[in-house]
Protein backbone atom coordinates (compact mmCIF):
# COMPACT_ATOMS: atom_id res chain seq x y z
CA UNK A 1 0.00 0.00 0.00
CA UNK A 2 1.66 3.21 -1.21
CA UNK A 3 0.81 6.34 0.80
CA UNK A 4 2.07 9.54 -0.77
CA UNK A 5 2.85 12.55 1.45
CA UNK A 6 3.32 16.02 -0.07
CA UNK A 7 3.63 19.57 1.26
CA UNK A 8 2.93 23.06 -0.13
CA UNK A 9 3.41 26.40 1.61
CA UNK A 10 2.82 30.13 1.28
CA UNK A 11 3.49 33.26 3.36
CA UNK A 12 0.53 35.46 4.33
CA UNK A 13 0.61 39.08 5.53
CA UNK A 14 -1.64 38.57 8.55
CA UNK A 15 -1.05 37.41 12.14
CA UNK A 16 -0.93 33.61 12.56
CA UNK A 17 -3.82 33.63 15.06
CA UNK A 18 -6.02 35.56 12.61
CA UNK A 19 -5.17 33.14 9.78
CA UNK A 20 -5.95 30.14 12.00
CA UNK A 21 -9.28 31.68 13.11
CA UNK A 22 -10.39 32.41 9.55
CA UNK A 23 -9.71 28.79 8.51
CA UNK A 24 -10.97 27.17 11.74
CA UNK A 25 -14.29 29.05 12.01
CA UNK A 26 -16.19 27.67 9.03
CA UNK A 27 -18.70 30.53 9.04
CA UNK A 28 -15.81 32.61 7.58
CA UNK A 29 -15.38 30.35 4.56
CA UNK A 30 -17.88 32.16 2.29
CA UNK A 31 -15.74 35.27 2.96
CA UNK A 32 -12.32 33.72 2.25
CA UNK A 33 -13.02 31.00 -0.33
CA UNK A 34 -14.90 32.45 -3.33
CA UNK A 35 -16.42 29.06 -4.36
CA UNK A 36 -17.85 28.39 -0.86
CA UNK A 37 -21.57 29.15 -0.53
CA UNK A 38 -22.21 27.80 2.96
CA UNK A 39 -20.74 25.40 5.53
CA UNK A 40 -22.83 23.63 8.14
CA UNK A 41 -21.82 21.49 11.12
CA UNK A 42 -23.11 17.93 10.84
CA UNK A 43 -21.52 16.97 14.18
CA UNK A 44 -19.50 19.00 16.66
CA UNK A 45 -17.60 17.99 19.82
CA UNK A 46 -14.78 19.87 21.60
CA UNK A 47 -12.12 19.91 18.85
CA UNK A 48 -13.66 17.31 16.51
CA UNK A 49 -16.24 18.12 13.86
CA UNK A 50 -17.91 16.88 10.69
CA UNK A 51 -18.80 19.65 8.26
CA UNK A 52 -20.88 19.74 5.08
CA UNK A 53 -19.57 22.17 2.48
CA UNK A 54 -21.62 23.62 -0.38
CA UNK A 55 -19.49 25.20 -3.11
CA UNK A 56 -19.73 26.32 -6.73
CA UNK A 57 -17.90 24.50 -9.51
CA UNK A 58 -18.09 25.42 -13.20
CA UNK A 59 -21.41 27.34 -13.01
CA UNK A 60 -23.05 24.71 -10.84
CA UNK A 61 -22.77 23.71 -7.16
CA UNK A 62 -22.10 20.57 -5.12
CA UNK A 63 -21.65 19.49 -1.51
CA UNK A 64 -19.58 16.98 0.46
CA UNK A 65 -18.69 16.07 4.06
CA UNK A 66 -15.26 16.35 5.71
CA UNK A 67 -14.06 15.37 9.19
CA UNK A 68 -11.77 17.89 10.95
CA UNK A 69 -9.71 17.95 14.14
CA UNK A 70 -8.86 21.43 15.48
CA UNK A 71 -5.77 22.27 17.53
CA UNK A 72 -5.99 25.98 18.43
CA UNK A 73 -2.90 25.85 20.70
CA UNK A 74 -0.74 24.30 17.98
CA UNK A 75 -2.43 26.31 15.18
CA UNK A 76 -3.09 23.06 13.27
CA UNK A 77 -6.22 21.67 11.59
CA UNK A 78 -6.30 18.09 10.26
CA UNK A 79 -8.95 16.97 7.77
CA UNK A 80 -10.08 13.71 6.21
CA UNK A 81 -12.48 13.18 3.29
CA UNK A 82 -15.24 10.76 4.30
CA UNK A 83 -16.08 9.44 0.83
CA UNK A 84 -13.20 9.99 -1.59
CA UNK A 85 -13.96 9.95 -5.33
CA UNK A 86 -12.09 7.46 -7.57
CA UNK A 87 -9.22 7.11 -8.31
CA UNK A 88 -8.60 8.24 -4.69
CA UNK A 89 -8.74 5.46 -2.08
CA UNK A 90 -8.02 7.77 0.88
CA UNK A 91 -7.28 11.49 1.24
CA UNK A 92 -6.47 13.68 4.22
CA UNK A 93 -4.11 16.35 5.38
CA UNK A 94 -3.20 19.13 7.79
CA UNK A 95 -3.14 22.92 7.77
CA UNK A 96 -0.16 24.17 9.82
CA UNK A 97 0.03 27.91 10.57
CA UNK A 98 3.42 29.19 11.82
CA UNK A 99 4.00 32.76 13.07
CA UNK A 100 6.91 34.50 11.27
CA UNK A 101 6.32 37.84 13.05
CA UNK A 102 3.42 39.68 14.65
CA UNK A 103 1.98 40.43 11.19
CA UNK A 104 3.15 37.52 8.98
CA UNK A 105 2.54 33.78 8.99
CA UNK A 106 3.65 30.75 7.01
CA UNK A 107 0.84 28.39 6.02
CA UNK A 108 1.85 24.79 5.24
CA UNK A 109 -0.69 22.49 3.60
CA UNK A 110 0.17 18.79 4.02
CA UNK A 111 -1.61 15.98 2.13
CA UNK A 112 -1.46 12.22 2.44
CA UNK A 113 -3.26 10.01 -0.05
CA UNK A 114 -3.28 6.69 -1.87
CA UNK A 115 -4.79 5.41 -5.10
CA UNK A 116 -7.29 2.56 -5.49
CA UNK A 117 -5.37 -0.73 -5.91
CA UNK A 118 -2.09 1.25 -5.81
CA UNK A 119 -2.63 1.95 -9.51
CA UNK A 120 0.38 4.00 -10.77
CA UNK A 121 -1.70 5.92 -13.32
CA UNK A 122 -4.26 6.75 -10.64
CA UNK A 123 -1.48 7.90 -8.29
CA UNK A 124 0.02 10.11 -11.02
CA UNK A 125 -3.41 11.66 -11.64
CA UNK A 126 -3.84 12.38 -7.90
CA UNK A 127 -0.27 13.81 -7.70
CA UNK A 128 -1.08 16.30 -10.44
CA UNK A 129 -4.52 17.21 -9.05
CA UNK A 130 -3.23 17.74 -5.48
CA UNK A 131 -0.30 19.84 -6.71
CA UNK A 132 -2.46 22.03 -8.97
CA UNK A 133 -5.28 22.42 -6.43
CA UNK A 134 -2.95 23.09 -3.48
CA UNK A 135 -1.08 25.84 -5.35
CA UNK A 136 -4.28 27.57 -6.46
CA UNK A 137 -5.94 27.11 -3.04
CA UNK A 138 -2.97 28.58 -1.16
CA UNK A 139 -2.73 31.52 -3.59
CA UNK A 140 -6.46 32.18 -3.15
CA UNK A 141 -6.13 31.76 0.62
CA UNK A 142 -3.31 34.34 0.73
CA UNK A 143 -5.28 36.86 -1.35
CA UNK A 144 -8.54 36.37 0.49
CA UNK A 145 -7.23 36.07 4.06
CA UNK A 146 -5.16 39.23 3.58
CA UNK A 147 -8.22 40.98 2.14
CA UNK A 148 -10.53 39.68 4.90
CA UNK A 149 -8.05 40.70 7.62
CA UNK A 150 -7.60 44.16 6.07
CA UNK A 151 -11.37 44.52 5.53
CA UNK A 152 -12.39 43.86 9.13
CA UNK A 153 -13.06 47.59 9.56
CA UNK A 154 -15.50 47.59 6.62
CA UNK A 155 -17.11 44.22 7.43
CA UNK A 156 -20.31 44.21 9.46
CA UNK A 157 -23.31 42.02 10.25
CA UNK A 158 -26.86 42.74 11.39
CA UNK A 159 -30.19 40.97 11.80
CA UNK A 160 -33.90 41.82 11.58
CA UNK A 161 -36.60 39.67 13.20
CA UNK A 162 -40.39 39.48 13.28
CA UNK A 163 -42.80 37.49 15.45
CA UNK A 164 -45.41 35.52 13.49
CA UNK A 165 -48.59 33.92 14.81
CA UNK A 166 -48.57 31.09 12.27
CA UNK A 167 -47.04 27.77 11.27
CA UNK A 168 -43.27 27.56 10.78
CA UNK A 169 -43.73 25.58 7.52
CA UNK A 170 -45.80 28.38 5.98
CA UNK A 171 -43.18 31.00 6.89
CA UNK A 172 -40.37 28.82 5.53
CA UNK A 173 -42.32 28.07 2.34
CA UNK A 174 -42.82 31.78 1.63
CA UNK A 175 -39.04 32.43 1.67
CA UNK A 176 -38.18 29.12 -0.01
CA UNK A 177 -40.63 29.72 -2.89
CA UNK A 178 -38.68 32.73 -4.15
CA UNK A 179 -39.83 32.01 -7.71
CA UNK A 180 -43.18 33.55 -6.67
CA UNK A 181 -41.69 36.74 -5.19
CA UNK A 182 -42.42 38.81 -8.30
CA UNK A 183 -46.13 38.34 -7.56
CA UNK A 184 -45.78 38.41 -3.77
CA UNK A 185 -43.27 41.20 -3.04
CA UNK A 186 -43.66 44.78 -4.31
CA UNK A 187 -39.88 45.47 -4.22
CA UNK A 188 -39.07 42.53 -6.55
CA UNK A 189 -39.40 43.51 -10.22
CA UNK A 190 -38.13 40.28 -11.82
CA UNK A 191 -37.15 36.87 -10.50
CA UNK A 192 -35.69 33.62 -11.89
CA UNK A 193 -35.30 30.60 -9.60
CA UNK A 194 -33.48 27.42 -10.60
CA UNK A 195 -33.39 24.35 -8.35
CA UNK A 196 -30.09 22.55 -9.07
CA UNK A 197 -30.95 19.72 -6.67
CA UNK A 198 -33.33 19.49 -3.69
CA UNK A 199 -32.49 22.39 -1.39
CA UNK A 200 -29.83 23.97 -3.65
CA UNK A 201 -31.01 26.98 -5.66
CA UNK A 202 -29.79 29.75 -7.94
CA UNK A 203 -31.85 32.93 -7.45
CA UNK A 204 -31.59 35.89 -9.83
CA UNK A 205 -33.70 38.99 -9.30
CA UNK A 206 -34.13 42.70 -9.92
CA UNK A 207 -34.83 44.49 -6.65
CA UNK A 208 -36.03 48.06 -6.16
CA UNK A 209 -34.56 50.38 -3.49
CA UNK A 210 -36.48 53.15 -1.79
CA UNK A 211 -34.52 55.80 -3.78
CA UNK A 212 -36.04 54.36 -6.98
CA UNK A 213 -32.92 52.53 -8.19
CA UNK A 214 -33.01 48.87 -9.22
CA UNK A 215 -30.27 46.32 -8.54
CA UNK A 216 -29.77 42.97 -10.27
CA UNK A 217 -28.44 40.26 -7.97
CA UNK A 218 -27.64 36.57 -8.32
CA UNK A 219 -27.33 34.26 -5.31
CA UNK A 220 -26.78 30.61 -4.52
CA UNK A 221 -29.11 29.41 -1.76
CA UNK A 222 -28.88 26.38 0.54
CA UNK A 223 -32.31 25.51 1.94
CA UNK A 224 -32.48 23.41 5.13
CA UNK A 225 -36.20 22.71 5.79
CA UNK A 226 -37.78 24.21 7.85
CA UNK A 227 -35.05 25.90 9.87
CA UNK A 228 -32.72 27.91 7.67
CA UNK A 229 -32.05 29.27 4.17
CA UNK A 230 -28.44 30.43 3.72
CA UNK A 231 -27.22 32.32 0.66
CA UNK A 232 -24.22 33.94 -0.98
CA UNK A 233 -24.59 36.68 -3.56
CA UNK A 234 -22.31 36.28 -6.57
CA UNK A 235 -23.57 39.33 -8.52
CA UNK A 236 -23.27 42.33 -6.22
CA UNK A 237 -24.38 45.98 -6.14
CA UNK A 238 -21.57 48.56 -6.48
CA UNK A 239 -21.16 49.25 -2.74
CA UNK A 240 -20.42 45.64 -1.74
CA UNK A 241 -17.54 43.23 -2.37
CA UNK A 242 -19.27 40.50 -0.33
CA UNK A 243 -22.82 39.79 0.81
CA UNK A 244 -23.82 36.58 2.57
CA UNK A 245 -26.74 35.91 4.84
CA UNK A 246 -29.39 33.54 6.07
CA UNK A 247 -33.06 33.38 6.97
CA UNK A 248 -33.89 31.45 10.15
CA UNK A 249 -37.25 30.16 11.39
CA UNK A 250 -37.59 29.29 15.08
CA UNK A 251 -40.80 27.74 16.34
CA UNK A 252 -41.90 28.44 19.93
CA UNK A 253 -45.06 28.43 22.04
CA UNK A 254 -46.27 31.80 20.77
CA UNK A 255 -45.66 31.04 17.08
CA UNK A 256 -42.52 31.66 15.00
CA UNK A 257 -39.56 34.05 15.16
CA UNK A 258 -38.39 34.66 11.58
CA UNK A 259 -35.06 36.46 11.13
CA UNK A 260 -32.95 37.75 8.28
CA UNK A 261 -29.18 38.05 8.91
CA UNK A 262 -26.69 39.83 6.62
CA UNK A 263 -22.88 39.98 6.54
CA UNK A 264 -21.43 42.64 4.23
CA UNK A 265 -17.99 43.84 3.15
CA UNK A 266 -18.16 47.36 1.75
CA UNK A 267 -16.55 48.25 -1.58
CA UNK A 268 -14.84 51.45 -0.44
CA UNK A 269 -13.55 52.19 -3.99
CA UNK A 270 -17.13 52.92 -5.14
CA UNK A 271 -18.36 55.07 -2.23
CA UNK A 272 -17.64 58.45 -3.88
CA UNK A 273 -19.10 57.38 -7.24
CA UNK A 274 -22.33 56.06 -5.69
CA UNK A 275 -22.88 58.41 -2.75
CA UNK A 276 -20.87 61.55 -3.67
CA UNK A 277 -17.37 62.87 -2.99
CA UNK A 278 -18.07 63.82 0.63
CA UNK A 279 -19.54 60.43 1.62
CA UNK A 280 -17.76 58.46 4.35
CA UNK A 281 -17.47 54.74 5.13
CA UNK A 282 -20.08 55.32 7.84
CA UNK A 283 -22.45 56.83 5.24
CA UNK A 284 -21.95 53.78 3.01
CA UNK A 285 -22.55 51.42 5.92
CA UNK A 286 -25.81 53.23 6.79
CA UNK A 287 -26.93 53.26 3.15
CA UNK A 288 -26.28 49.53 2.61
CA UNK A 289 -27.78 48.53 5.94
CA UNK A 290 -30.91 50.60 5.29
CA UNK A 291 -31.35 49.18 1.77
CA UNK A 292 -30.91 45.55 2.84
CA UNK A 293 -32.89 45.94 6.03
CA UNK A 294 -35.80 47.64 4.24
CA UNK A 295 -36.12 44.76 1.77
CA UNK A 296 -35.64 42.08 4.44
CA UNK A 297 -38.27 43.64 6.69
CA UNK A 298 -40.66 43.89 3.73
CA UNK A 299 -40.13 40.19 2.91
CA UNK A 300 -40.58 39.21 6.58
CA UNK A 301 -43.73 41.34 6.77
CA UNK A 302 -45.25 39.64 3.73
CA UNK A 303 -44.20 36.20 5.05
CA UNK A 304 -45.99 37.08 8.31
CA UNK A 305 -49.19 38.09 6.47
CA UNK A 306 -49.04 34.93 4.34
CA UNK A 307 -48.53 32.56 7.30
CA UNK A 308 -51.09 34.26 9.54
CA UNK A 309 -53.70 34.22 6.77
CA UNK A 310 -53.28 30.44 6.49
CA UNK A 311 -53.84 29.71 10.20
Amino acid sequence: MTVREVEHEITIAAPAAAVYRLIAEVENWPRIFPPTIYVDHVERHANEERIRIWATANETAKNWISHRTLNPEGLRITFRQEVPAPPVAAMGGTWVIEPLSGTRARVRLLHDYRAIDDDPDGLAWIDEAVDRNSRSELAALKTNVEAAHAAEGVTFSFEDSVQIDGAVKDVYDFVNEAGLWEERLPHVARVRLEELSPGLQILEMDTGAKDGSTHTTKSYRVCLPVQKIAYKQVTLPALMTLHTGYWTFREHEGGVTASSQHTVVLNTANIARVLGESATVEDARDYVRTALSTNSRATLGHAKSYAESRR
